[in-house]
């Protein structure tokens, strides 16, 4: 895998996304049907924040009981995406090259970075891809050149 590549080329594109209004039941049921784990949320079309699976996943833990499972289902028809959305996001650009998305990842704590052309989203690499694109590249090597 070239470094220099655009992000274009290894990201995934046009990413399943979520309303800012939309409930975390439909959250839920996106992160188990289509086996994701980040959701990029959209107001009138544009991207205002994410919602990961971790930050879905701390969201349930912190109301669990022993009589969970209608106070659970009350609680995610209750609540929406920017109840619990990330809202201040690194963004790439289709054209920023895959080693600024490695260094985004290196200095911080977040496994997915939205991409986005006129504040419209049109795609979205995570280290999953990274690594997928890694593990099928036979000439990849340990070393980068400048």
């Amino acid at each position: 895998m070239n470094l220099r590549n655009s992000i274009s080329s290894i990201m995934t594109k046009n990413p399943i996304c979520i309303g800012i209004n939309e409930t975390l039941a439909v959250a839920d049921r996106l992160f188990k049907e289509n086996k994701i784990h980040h959701l990029p949320v959209l107001a009138e079309g544009k991207l205002v924040g994410m919602v990961s699976k971790s930050d879905f996943l701390f969201f349930r833990r912190g109301f669990s009981t022993d009589n969970e499972k209608l106070e659970d289902e009350v609680r995610l028809n209750n609540y929406s995406a920017k109840d619990i959305m990330t809202k201040k996001l690194a963004k790439l650009d289709p054209d920023d090259k895959i080693i600024i998305a490695l260094e985004v990842f290196k200095e911080n704590l977040f496994h997915a970075i939205p991409v986005v052309d006129n504040e419209k989203i049109v795609g979205i690499v995570t280290t999953f891809d990274i690594i997928k694109r890694l593990a099928i590249d036979e000439g990849a090597t340990a070393t980068y050149e400048e």
